[in-house]
């Protein structure tokens, strides 16, 4: 593997490190749908993660219900893709007047290492996996020489 892949899998997963360390504070994740949380699970994340658009509410439902608990930060980790950025913007707007604090340093550090070749949460365990084994591949093929 490049060092430059080998290097956005190690920032990736520092990133990953820190927001598992504040999911364990406390701080809850909120995410899009069902697959994105087990995916995240799946990386390591096991504090409260809050679905959006699993329940079948609307946003202003997911708001409302934000609002009325007793955390006084989120961490926004929504998809990559066109909507789940309108999706960010928008939950960031409507949280605005609260006394809720909307924290989407992890989405914004994570996006700007994925780039395009992750489109949604979901896809980031299979995506860290990817890089894993194409390091493990690249070391082997190193020592080979």
């Amino acid at each position: 593997m490049s060092t430059h892949l080998k290097d956005k899998e190690e920032k990736i997963r520092e990133i990953l490190e820190r927001l598992i360390q504040e999911s364990a504070k406390g701080i809850p994740v909120v995410v899009e749908g069902k697959k994105d949380i087990e995916a995240l699970r799946l990386l390591g994340v096991e504090g409260e993660m809050i679905p959006v658009k699993a329940s079948g509410k609307s946003l202003l439902y997911a708001v409302s219900k934000l609002e009325n608990s007793d955390k006084g930060e989120v961490i926004l980790m929504l998809d990559f893709d066109r909507r789940g950025k309108e999706l960010t913007a928008k939950l960031k707007r409507h949280l605005e007047g609260s006394p809720i604090a909307t924290n989407t340093t992890f989405w914004g550090e994570i996006f700007g290492l994925i780039g395009k070749d992750v489109k949604n949460v979901e896809g980031l365990a299979t995506y860290m996996e990817t890089l894993r084994r194409k390091s493990e591949r690249s070391s082997s093929l190193a020592d080979a020489w």
